[in-house]
């Protein structure tokens, strides 16, 4: 295959270049928190649309902000005619942070206190979120292909909070839900009382 090298004068005179189809995004429901134990997204309840229409399902955080100071903000799902909220996961954990008073540094590491090997807890994705007025976390949580019968479940999330401890931290998650049931409910949660405010939003990805 010959290797096409484009100019200054080659892309000025293109008159239509071909595009990637990287997959349509559809929003389906938004949650927000209001002293909310829980915000739980359940197939066919409210609108929620959580099965095999799409491959991948999106979930955005936006000014999560806790009741109690210092508190992990997680997540856990059900397999289809489940309950209870405790799916076997196997996940992984790492973070960096930095102190505002520039005197801590953290460079990425991880945490073993955060994963589970086989567990039925919730998942943290944000620890320890200060409860100050002006503190809260925005992230994002993408779940992959949650209705297959054959597969494990694959999810990954990237969050950015305010630290109790008045630091940035950027959290990192990644694991599966280790059952080949189709996943068709995901709930958050605080650690310790209840999700003072925040939305999140679920999109469904073609």
């Amino acid at each position: 295959m010959a290797l096409i090298k484009l100019n200054n004068r080659g892309v000025r005179n293109v008159s239509t270049f071909g595009s990637v189809d990287g997959g349509s995004m559809t929003f389906i429901k938004k949650l927000t928190a209001s002293s909310s134990d829980t915000l739980s997204f359940v197939d066919g309840t409210s609108d929620v649309v959580l099965d095999n229409t799409y491959k991948e399902y999106l979930f955005t955080f936006k000014d999560i902000h806790p009741e109690t100071n210092q508190v992990s903000f997680g997540f856990q799902g059900n397999a289809a005619g489940g309950s209870g909220y405790n799916e076997t996961m196997t996940t992984t954990f790492f973070q960096a942070a930095h102190s505002e008073n520039d005197t801590a540094l953290t460079a990425p590491a991880y945490e073993s206190g955060a994963d589970q090997a086989q567990g039925t807890g919730f998942q943290p994705i944000m620890r320890y979120l200060g409860n100050d007025n002006d503190q809260s976390g925005a992230g994002y949580l993408r779940l992959f292909n949650p209705s297959s019968t054959v597969f494990v479940k694959h999810f990954i999330s990237e969050i950015h909070h305010s630290h109790a401890s008045d630091r940035v931290e950027r959290d990192f998650v990644a694991g599966y839900f280790n059952t080949t049931s189709a996943i068709d409910e995901i709930q958050f949660k605080m650690s310790s009382d209840a999700i003072d405010a925040g939305d999140i939003c679920l999109y469904g990805i073609k």
